[in-house]
């Protein structure tokens, strides 16, 4: 049954979350803005609980490491966002950290847990600086950023929460990538 709830779960977010994360509209600011944008949004939703599941599947380490260096990395964009730093092509690279994520939990390989933790790394980067570059005006920067993590850290949990019942290369799994990988296609191209 829990296979089942899994793709429930991931088939309820995909059609139920407007991709809003980047619409630079907010009502709010500080530590409730920081903590709404990453449920505003499809596209970091599905990054953010694809962290989680992968790091289920890849177990051992990886299940805390991945989501940990996730939030890490995704802070230092949003620090760079925030500075207004340039990092080129953020959309792309966001809905590649989609694309790809889903990709290898579709795929069912066994990542060494550094490796899987220094790929969601780098695309954190893309995401946090995503988050960084959308401060509301007036907003103070730790609480935002405090804001935003945690709200990651919640995604990363339901990923967590979903792959515990999964084996890494049963039907559910491979299902929940696939899904994944074709809601990237559709982030990048739709």
């Amino acid at each position: 049954m829990r296979p089942v709830r899994s793709i429930l779960a991931i088939t309820i977010i995909a059609i139920t979350t407007p991709s809003l994360a980047h619409t630079e509209q907010h009502h709010f600011s500080g530590f409730a803005a920081g903590l709404s944008h990453p449920f505003a949004g499809l596209d970091h939703v599905l990054a953010m609980v694809s962290v989680g599941l992968l790091a289920a599947l890849t177990g051992g380490r990886a299940a805390w490491a991945m989501p940990a260096g996730f939030i890490a990395m995704m802070l230092m964009g949003g620090a760079m966002g925030m500075m207004e730093m340039n990092i080129p092509a953020v959309e792309a690279g966001i809905a590649a950290s989609i694309t790809i994520l889903g990709a290898l939990i579709a795929w069912g390989h066994s990542w060494h847990p550094a490796a899987a933790t220094a790929l969601a790394g780098s695309f954190a980067l893309f995401h946090g600086y995503a988050h960084g570059i959308e401060i509301p005006e007036g907003s103070g920067v730790l609480s935002y950023g405090v804001g935003f993590a945690l709200a990651s850290l919640a995604l990363h949990l339901l990923g967590l929460a979903m792959g515990a019942g999964l084996a890494r290369q049963s039907p559910a799994s491979r299902i929940s990538g696939v899904a994944v990988t074709l809601a990237g296609l559709w982030v990048a191209f739709g």
